[in-house]
């Protein structure tokens, strides 16, 4: 018999000496960051359309918007279609002339800039400038400590703390989700000061109706010191409103939008429209209704008020055919964004978008569907990206992990968007003479003198060995966000605001919850 005594030693040891330096290992350092910057696509958008098939869309949409029209509700909306010409029927059916929907949207302009209270935060919007967004709307919320669970608020505002912390995140949505223990009502009142309060970023906020949209520009008012008088001149919050898919654009809808223009503030008009469900089962046909429902909505926000800012959305994807689920990061919903972004460009408008993800949980299927909506969504360059941090589910949850997972993909992306460097020190003659045939570079002056800042840093990806990774825990993609994501909320900071405002805020919020239930006016416009 073979004595492995010794061996068995040796591996003692051996695993003696591995568990010592696995208890060695330091906790997680300070998470890396790309500074917050204006991202910019230095490339020529894709155009998946020819410029037959282009043509071809507008004039279908047109023939839409003439012949069977869009469905309107809110007599204030209807009475604004009515002064413009436009053929309105007894039961609401808006239809449109060619001449009068291109007429009205020429007024919109090209580009603008949104300005939040802290005016360093600026976006543009418009031409090749991109913003990503956190994710908006999920009635629930996940995370790998706590599982999942309904939408609260305590988890609302850690989510406006993530977004604010991670540089790569530009604006947030108009909710990041749904506070389902706050009064319906009032919820809108207590996310929108949580917004100004705890990150001074760009934002939309609910514009569900005329009251909740003028709540949100004058609590942004009062963070920046204006009266709604001087911020109507000055973009500062923005509203999504969606087309009640197919073909109805609700009053709520239209009020809200309404009231943003009357105000001066900008509204994204994004129809809701699910190839399969919400629209016939082709991309045609898809691309079509959604541009019928955009044009549309765009004329009702010019009408208001003309040259006010509006945003051309997009939210086209599949369904799935066994089950009717929605589908997103699909080729199908891939190709829509790239084609959204076109119709976007041929009017000249604003074009918003989303990085979706169908996904159940925090997997390979969640990483490869949102990469494929956001590449598209970047090549058809989306000014704004929706839901691009923590959508999962279909946009069923807003989930922690997947937030710090998508940071790390937004990251990379902005990375690879930067103009490429090219000039005689870059080049680096010098140092090939240096090392010369056969050598290296790790310790030319040339790779001295850019060691630490040549590469993309990750704050995510482990790209330590096999042996290293073992005893740094052997943690996958996943369990490392779950400790980005605590580190993140350690390493926030909120942001200053003077504290005679933030009481301001506070008194606002509190009145008008004691008004709430008293009778108001439908839309509150403003002298221009």
């Amino acid at each position: 018999m073979v004595d492995n005594a010794p061996n068995r030693a040796q591996h003692s040891g051996a695993v003696s000496k591995k568990r010592r330096r696995k208890r060695s290992v330091p906790a997680i350092r300070s998470i890396a960051q790309l500074e917050p910057t204006q991202l910019r696509s230095p490339f020529q958008p894709l155009d998946p359309l020819s410029a037959e098939q282009l043509d071809e869309i507008h004039e279908a949409s047109m023939q839409l918007l003439e012949e069977q029209g869009i469905e309107v509700m809110g007599e204030l909306a209807l009475q604004k279609f009515i002064d413009a010409g436009a053929d309105v029927s007894k039961t609401g059916i808006v239809r449109m002339d060619r001449d009068l929907v291109m007429q009205t949207i020429a007024t919109a302009p090209a580009t603008f800039d949104l300005t939040p209270r802290n005016e360093k935060n600026v976006i543009a919007c418009g031409g090749n400038a991109i913003n990503f967004g956190l994710v908006s709307g999920p009635p629930n919320v996940h995370d790998c400590i706590q599982g999942r669970r309904a939408g609260n608020f305590k988890d609302y505002q850690t989510l406006i703390k993530l977004g604010q912390h991670f540089n790569v995140i530009r604006f947030f949505g108009n909710q990041a989700l749904a506070p389902t223990d706050l009064p319906v009502n009032t919820r809108h009142l207590d996310t929108t000061c949580s917004n100004l309060l705890l990150a001074d970023k760009a934002m939309l906020a609910t514009g569900i109706g005329g009251g909740r949209a003028r709540d949100a520009v004058e609590l942004n008012a009062i963070a920046k010191g204006m009266t709604l008088e001087q911020i109507q001149h000055i973009p500062s919050v923005m509203t999504n409103i969606n087309v009640n898919s197919p073909r109805k654009l609700d009053d709520s809808m239209a009020y809200g939008a309404m009231q943003m223009a009357m105000l001066g503030q900008p509204t994204v008009v994004t129809p809701f429209t699910l190839m399969g469900a919400m629209t016939p089962a082709t991309m045609a046909a898809a691309l079509v209704q959604q541009n019928a429902e955009a044009l549309l909505g765009i004329s009702l926000v010019q009408l208001t008020r003309p040259g006010v800012p509006v945003v051309y959305g997009a939210f086209t994807s599949n369904v799935d055919m066994r089950s009717g689920a929605p589908a997103f990061g699909t080729p199908e919903n891939a190709l829509a964004n790239i084609a959204s972004g076109q119709l976007a460009r041929r009017y000249n408008l604003p074009y918003r978008t989303s990085a979706c993800n169908a996904a159940n949980t925090t997997d390979s299927q969640s990483t490869w569907e949102t990469q494929m909506s956001l590449w598209s969504a970047v090549m058809g360059h989306g000014n704004l990206i929706y839901h691009a941090a923590g959508w999962l589910e279909g946009g069923l949850v807003a989930s922690f992990e997947k937030l710090v997972q998508d940071c790390e993909m937004l990251q990379h992306m902005s990375a690879m968007l930067q103009p490429i460097k090219i000039n005689a020190a870059e080049i680096g003659l010098d140092a090939m003479q240096e090392v010369g045939p056969g050598g290296h570079f790790f310790g030319c002056e040339h790779t001295m003198q850019r060691f630490k800042t040549a590469f993309y840093e990750p704050m995510l990806s482990d790209w330590q060995n096999q042996e290293n990774w073992q005893l740094s825990g052997a943690k996958d993609a996943t369990a490392r966000a779950t400790d980005v994501w605590q580190k993140a909320l350690d390493e926030y900071q909120e942001p200053p605001l003077d504290e005679g405002i933030k009481e301001a805020l506070k008194a606002f919020v509190a009145k008008r919850k004691e008004a709430m239930g008293k009778e108001e006016p439908e839309l509150l416009p403003l002298p221009l």
